[in-house]
């Protein structure tokens, strides 16, 4: 879930800088704790909880339904600072993700889900917003790339840390979600030295036809998201019972190989155009999806994904694309349209490929993802190429 901020705050130099640094402080915090949910979530959820693939798809889509609920709860913080909103939930997400160490039941997972990706979703349209009205015109794509390397670091910390943990077996595998947790509470604290001027818009949802394009590029981005974070992992851990230090050992490849790519990606963004990029990605995730509806071999698995996750440093792409097709008035209320769009997405497929993958088997799942892929890349193909000479469409 990403979002724009209105317009660049007037802010000095020295106090710009300080923004830039906490708030590259809270993501890298962030990052160290989603990193571990992503990395160890499946693991938790089907060594210790015993899920289904069905109740895996019920789970997800309740998870991501906070992001729908999440527009009307900013609405309700309209004008407020968002470094402050930020804070606050982070806090709600730590809370809520660290009491999975105490958890034994899936109604209960259920419960606490709700809890941390609410925190979550109202957390995630906050950093590109604040990152983009920091930064100096024209090295908006620059900023994102540095701020989203930041994130992989942190991410990269956690896990070789939760790795040397559960190595050694000096602490279970739920004691790692209290440090998960401790981790976002101190993101939150970071928040609260980033400049207050940067308020949350009154409006956060507008429909505007002339950007259907990209409401159409959020929706099948979410399709694409989805079927990763919800099957990907479980297909390595429920059908070749990789265990939860491989999957730290593959999220640390992940995040190095993010921490290196995320900035020469927005650059190369701010230098190609949106277009190239987003047809680059989508036509690599066809053959992603495929291998895994059709690859046996595990390190073969393994690899694809490790490029699944390592190609999400080109969604990027989608943000810099508003930044320069709206007038900076619409910027957040674009983007938030498109991640509304995302999150349609997000809460249905995780009831089809549960679907799918009980009755008709998990190749079903992945091909639907190859699917959607397919139409994204005819959707990018309408991108307006970016004028060189001037740095813009």
């Amino acid at each position: 879930m990403s979002a724009l901020a209105p317009e660049p705050v007037a802010v000095d130099p020295v106090h710009r800088a300080r923004g830039i640094r906490f708030l590259s402080l809270a993501v890298a915090l962030t990052g160290f704790c989603m990193a571990l949910q992503m990395a160890l979530n499946t693991n938790f959820l089907v060594d210790e909880i015993g899920i289904s693939p069905t109740q895996l798809g019920m789970l997800e889509a309740v998870r991501e339904s906070c992001g729908i609920l999440a527009f009307g709860l900013l609405a309700l913080l309209a004008g407020l600072a968002e470094p402050v909103i930020g804070g606050l939930m982070l806090v709600l997400l730590g809370l809520g993700l660290g009491s999975y160490t105490f958890v034994h039941g899936y109604a209960a997972v259920v419960l606490l889900s709700l809890v941390w990706s609410q925190g979550l979703h109202i957390w995630m349209p906050l950093p590109n917003s604040m990152m983009l009205s920091l930064a100096e015109k024209g090295r908006e794509g620059h900023r994102l790339g540095r701020m989203s390397a930041a994130g992989a670091a942190g991410s990269g910390a956690s896990l070789v840390l939760a790795w040397a943990l559960l190595h050694w077996q000096w602490v279970p595998l739920r004691a790692v979600f209290l440090l998960a947790g401790a981790a976002a509470v101190l993101a939150g604290a970071a928040c609260f030295f980033i400049p207050r001027q940067i308020k949350t818009p009154g409006q956060r949802l507008v429909f505007r036809r002339r950007y259907g394009l990209y409401y159409l590029l959020c929706f099948l981005e979410g399709w694409r998201k989805q079927i990763f974070i919800a099957f990907a992992a479980f297909l390595l851990v429920s059908r070749h019972g990789v265990a939860p230090g491989t999957m730290l050992l593959l999220w640390m490849v992940v995040n190095v190989i993010g921490w290196i790519a995320a900035p020469r990606v927005g650059r190369l963004i701010d230098r190609v155009g949106e277009r190239r990029i987003l047809i680059f990605y989508f036509a690599s995730l066809i053959w992603v999806f495929v291998g895994y509806a059709f690859v046996s071999n595990l390190y073969a698995l393994f690899a694809l994904f490790i490029l699944d996750s390592s190609f999400f440093v080109f969604n990027t792409a989608l943000t810099t694309y508003v930044s320069r097709m709206a007038p900076p008035e619409e910027h957040t209320a674009t983007l938030s349209m498109g991640v509304a769009m995302n999150h349609v997405a997000a809460v249905s497929m995780p009831f089809v490929g549960g679907i799918l993958w009980a009755r008709l088997g998990y190749r079903w799942t992945f091909m639907v993802g190859a699917i959607a892929a397919a139409c994204a890349i005819a959707a990018a193909w309408r991108v307006p190429p970016r004028d060189p000479a001037r740095g813009k469409g």
